[in-house]
């Protein structure tokens, strides 16, 4: 069978130089390699960020109306190409297609947002501050600026950072996953028949190597980073220390708390939804059933009744409702935790490693929906961020015990609760430590006019994602003061005033 070949995109054009290094990309339902993708290095990095650097000038100083007018393209062309995108990550990442859809629609609400950009850069003014002295101020780009985005969402997260950046005035240089890293290309390609000038979007792929040129690269002004906290943390410390811009969003834990009260019924479709789409690997799947007593058994038999439903298949296959993990080695971790869990305690409400598969499964990296129950928070299984199809399920006894767990946690990225109670939905979103709060809704991800991002653990950095946080993020605010003379000093002119 032929593989394909991914290579950088620099300057508008795929990159025509040979790759040093290069890596394996899977197709993860078979378990077999489809492709290689080019790894950049030093040279690469610095071809990349000099090709953005050239591009910046002239960027910055397109009318607001011409970058909204290209972004306005580029929305149409995404929207018009989104079950091409959609086939492209499932077959790469794993996940079924309709969810991968699903993922370029959100994406594309923050493509729609940065078309407003000529209303996002107003910035403030104030006349007379002193005698024919007036003040303003104004929201200007950065320059080069680069994003470092994960494997999970490989189209969704890029496109929470570029299209604010670069309606902004920035340009941009993305390094994506290499795990998936065809849909970022794609992207790349219906950015310049948008009409985007060469050079203001650049992907280069890559590991580590590629990682640290841009954090090092005296050239780039600000990075953002979606992906686990031990990453984020290392993004955090070496871009900073480098004297750049950070926002470094990390891993997660996220709970959903269920009171007596609640309608289980919708927790339970909640739980699974959240638990198990895209085989749990979203940094926003829950995690963590916390079931206020009484409540726990029944709401685990309606855990189960729905799970047993589930059909469980290769992501290209309409029948599929979940896909297969991403790589073979990711699968093999996070299955340990079915094993550590029982040994330490839990019970293995059920065992996804007994999931039929649709067509036998071959050699794919499959694990079926899995439930811990009776988890406790010495657990590995609950202090880890597993990343996968596992939900721990864990007893409380009351409102207060299950608050007592979440500001515990050292995560705070997403949580919910589920109730009928006005006055305990209010108390707990006022209460609780954590930056996204779901109230009966289980995956609280922000519109995009508002931002994404968590607290504690969650972020490093003072800024979220997208919204306006992501606005004020990629743009500098200068501060003008102006004195001109009064227009009756300069003489009497009769003529009709023109746009000259």
């Amino acid at each position: 069978m032929t593989t394909k070949h991914i290579t950088h995109w620099i300057n508008g054009k795929p990159f025509d130089g040979a790759a040093g290094r290069r890596g394996d990309v899977y197709d993860p339902a078979a378990g077999t390699v489809s492709g290689a993708v080019d790894f950049a290095g030093t040279a690469e990095v610095d071809a990349a960020v000099a090709a953005a650097k050239a591009a910046f000038p002239a960027w910055r100083d397109a009318s607001l109306s011409q970058r909204a007018k290209v972004l306005f393209r580029f929305r149409e062309l995404v929207a018009g190409h989104r079950d091409e995108l959609a086939r492209l990550i499932s077959a790469e990442h794993g996940k079924v297609v309709s969810d991968a859809a699903g993922e370029v629609a959100r994406g594309l609400e923050v493509v729609e947002f940065a078309c407003g950009i000529p209303h996002l850069l107003k910035g403030g003014f104030s006349e007379n501050v002193s005698s024919r002295v007036d003040a303003y101020s104004i929201l200007q780009p950065l320059g080069v600026v680069a994003g470092i985005t994960p494997f999970n969402f490989p189209a969704m997260v890029p496109m929470w950072m570029f299209p604010v950046a670069i309606a902004c005035g920035n340009t941009f240089v993305l390094k994506p996953s290499e795990k998936d890293p065809s849909a970022s290309v794609r992207l790349a390609e219906l950015w310049s028949e948008a009409g985007l000038p060469d050079g203001v979007f650049n992907v280069l792929h890559g590991d580590k190597a590629a990682v640290d040129g841009l954090l090092e690269h005296p050239d780039v002004k600000a990075v953002s980073f979606v992906g686990s906290t031990p990453i984020a943390r290392y993004i955090y410390e070496t871009a900073a220390r480098n004297g750049k811009r950070v926002q470094a969003l990390g891993g997660a834990k996220n709970h959903m708390v269920v009171l007596p009260d609640a309608d289980l019924d919708l927790a339970a479709d909640a739980a699974v939804s959240a638990g198990f789409g895209s085989a749990g690997e979203r940094c926003m799947a829950i995690s963590v059933v916390v079931a206020v007593d009484p409540v726990g058994d029944e709401l685990l038999a309606k855990v189960k009744e729905r799970v047993a439903k589930l059909t469980i298949g290769p992501g290209d296959n309409p029948e599929s409702e979940m896909g297969p993990l991403v790589t073979r080695q990711h699968r093999d971790k996070v299955a340990s935790y079915l094993d550590s869990g029982v040994a330490q305690g839990a019970t293995l409400a059920i065992d996804g490693r007994e999931t039929p598969v649709l067509g036998g499964g071959g050699d794919g990296f499959w694990l079926g929906p899995t439930v811990l129950d009776h988890v406790t928070p010495e657990m590995d299984a609950y202090r880890d961020e597993i990343f996968g199809p596992v939900l721990s399920v864990v007893r409380a006894g009351s409102y207060e015990e299950a608050m007592a767990l979440l500001d515990a946690n050292p995560y705070g990225n997403g949580t919910a609760i589920f109730t009928n109670d006005g006055g305990a939905a209010r108390r707990f979103q006022n209460e609780v430590e954590v930056g996204m709060v779901g109230i009966n809704v289980p995956i609280p991800v922000p519109m995009a006019y508002y931002s994404f991002g968590g607290w504690k653990s969650s972020l490093f950095g003072d800024s979220h994602a997208h919204g306006m946080e992501g606005v004020h993020f990629y743009t500098r605010t200068k501060a003008v003061t102006a004195r001109w003379l009064d227009p009756s000093q300069g003489g009497v002119n009769l003529g009709f005033p023109t746009n000259g």
